[in-house]
């Protein structure tokens, strides 16, 4: 598959779940990496708690350090016209950003008007549960190295300056798993394209656990938490000059990536495919919701030329 049947732009279904899983694929790889790239520093929860730091209070902005990176750099990333692309949500509200500098792309119609947004979510999962884990050797071994310098108690664990280089790879981490859990929607209209009878009577009489059980492959998402375990043991290792294995201990907590997965992007991307779901049938005639419940697929999106 080549990687211009990843743009929007370029032709080829949207919804094509092949097309789909070769971006969550990729997704994968992204989030691996840069978590490996997070581990190397400590905890420094500074970043994460807001106003932590009189800095941010004279530029009277009472959110965390982090929050604060991320509205100055989506605020240039939606100049950009980053956000209006169907597969992009910021942390930052829409409205606290300016609008695109440059023209509108003419995407097509992918998915179904909705607002649902789980980014609140995982920034809190991300900031109060993964990063602790992720860091958990960086900030023992500095903890190591304080006390050897008679730093003790308090003041030897967690904080080791670097809030600007954590910060960026926090923000790049965060990005990404947005995008791959809000991916979800696009799982989600694919499906219900494919069957629309299956779904309509669990929406017009609302049933998320009815839902959830269509959406949910478990033995898909088996296969998925091999798939990354191996990717992550390969991907943490140190390499010699020639190539082969150091043998060495990981660069991050393996572990801790497939948890990651199994217990907060996997169940949030259900939720958020079930949200979309709920308000898929909002605004049309009955006559249309009698369709798609009699089997009547509705139309795929307009292919761009």
């Amino acid at each position: 598959m080549s990687f211009a049947h990843f743009n929007f732009t370029l032709g080829g279904d949207p919804l094509d779940l092949d097309r789909i899983r070769g971006v969550l694929t990729r997704l994968e790889d992204t989030i691996i990496f840069q978590l490996i790239e997070r581990a190397q520093f400590a905890h420094n929860p500074k970043l994460y708690h807001r106003g932590e730091l009189q800095e941010l209070k004279d530029l009277g902005f009472d959110g965390s350090l982090l929050e604060w990176f991320l509205k100055e750099t989506e605020s240039f990333h939606a100049k950009a016209r980053r956000y209006t692309s169907p597969d992009e949500y910021p942390f930052t509200p829409l409205e606290n950003l300016p609008p695109p500098l440059l023209k509108p792309i003419q995407y097509p119609r992918i998915l179904y008007p909705n607002k649902v947004n789980a980014n609140p979510s995982i920034l809190s999962f991300y900031t109060r549960s993964i990063v602790p884990r992720i860091t958990r050797q960086a900030t023992l071994a500095l903890a190591a190295s304080k006390r050897a310098n008679g730093i003790i108690g308090d003041e030897e664990y967690e904080d080791d300056g670097n809030y600007g280089s954590a910060g960026v790879i926090d923000m790049e981490v965060l990005q990404a798993i947005s995008k791959r859990v809000h991916y979800g929607k696009f799982v989600a209209e694919s499906k219900f394209q494919d069957d629309p009878a299956s779904f309509v009577p669990h929406i017009v009489k609302p049933n998320r656990d009815a839902l959830a059980n269509l959406i949910t492959k478990p033995e898909v998402e088996r296969r998925l938490l091999q798939r990354l375990r191996k990717k992550a043991l390969v991907y943490a290792q140190d390499f010699a000059p020639d190539g082969e294995p150091r043998g060495d201990e990981a660069k991050i907590d393996v572990d801790g990536v497939v948890d990651l997965y199994e217990s907060y992007i996997i169940p949030l991307t259900r939720e958020v495919e079930v949200d979309y779901l709920l308000v898929r049938l909002n605004g049309l005639s009955k006559e249309a919701i009698d369709d798609l419940a009699a089997g009547k697929k509705p139309p795929r999106p307009a292919q761009s030329s």
